[in-house]
């Protein structure tokens, strides 16, 4: 694959494990910067690493990384962080919008503050961090990267759960209309999704545990999918909703086992939305 992040500044909502961990080890192989922004100050039992366990793996893996320990809910946090983060590394090219949380409960059932929160942390926070980031990537034509599906409206994806289902098509819509909104600025805007199952806390904790782990692929996929885009010219690239293998075809990608969590590629599940 052509391209390289050397030298470039990426700030990342979350980050501290899984997908977003992925794609800056990624960045940080090409010796990019790497700012993460993440609740997880402190261990959790069924959470494995922090934004500071996640720090020391990017220097490790060959990047400069910047451990900010903040809540994506809070604007003034936000605003603050990537100030800091451009102060700290002369600007920002990079914005991925990777923070995000999931609850599959149907409508009827879904409490009220959980409803809130995934709209808080999945559309406000997106929403955030693309704002904080925005005035930075002006200046030197940057990517806003959004985990966030292609949008169809299929009952099927509605229907059984509405509320995540709305949240994330509600990250996809307003990436694609900042793909629009920043354009002239030479500013791009794309959105990522994996074709199937990755393997992370998320589904182990809440979406069947080993048994659906066996039919995931490794967050690494994501990480080389999001470097591929992110290494394109963003006058060029933008207003997309990319899916991962997909991603990696166009790149020469034809082998797709060493990305096998523990199954077989028969086995795999396709992730929700596709």
């Amino acid at each position: 694959m052509s391209g390289s992040l050397n030298g470039k500044t990426i700030f990342m909502s979350g980050g501290s494990r899984g997908i977003g961990l992925a794609i800056a080890l990624r960045a940080a192989r090409d010796g990019a910067n790497v700012a993460l922004m993440a609740k997880s100050d402190q261990p959790q039992p069924n959470l494995e690493g922090t934004v500071h366990t996640a720090a020391a793996e990017i220097e490790e893996a060959g990047g400069r990384a910047l451990a900010i320990v903040g809540d994506v809910r809070d604007a003034d946090a936000v605003a603050a962080a990537a100030k800091q983060a451009a102060d700290h590394f002369d600007g920002i090219d990079i914005a991925v919008n990777n923070a995000s949380a999931i609850n599959l409960t149907p409508l009827t059932d879904l409490p009220v503050k959980r409803f809130d929160l995934m709209m808080q942390i999945n559309v406000r926070g997106t929403y955030v961090v693309s704002h904080a980031c925005a005035p930075f990537l002006k200046e030197q034509g940057g990517h806003i990267l959004t985990l966030s599906p292609p949008i169809d409206l299929d009952p099927k994806w509605l229907g059984p759960h509405a509320a995540y289902t709305l949240s994330k098509y509600g990250m996809s819509m307003l990436t694609l209309g900042l793909a629009e909104e920043l354009r002239a600025s030479g500013v791009a805007a794309n959105c990522l999704w994996p074709r199937t199952l990755i393997a992370t806390a998320a589904v182990q904790n809440l979406l069947g545990g080993e048994a659906s782990m066996a039919r995931s692929r490794r967050p690494e996929i994501m990480g080389d999918a999001a470097h591929a885009v992110l290494t394109k010219d963003p006058a060029t690239t933008t207003g997309n909703c990319f899916i991962d293998d997909e991603v990696l075809k166009g790149e020469g990608v034809s082998d797709f086992s060493p990305y096998l969590y523990t199954g077989k590629e028969e086995d795999l599940a396709i992730d929700l939305f596709l």
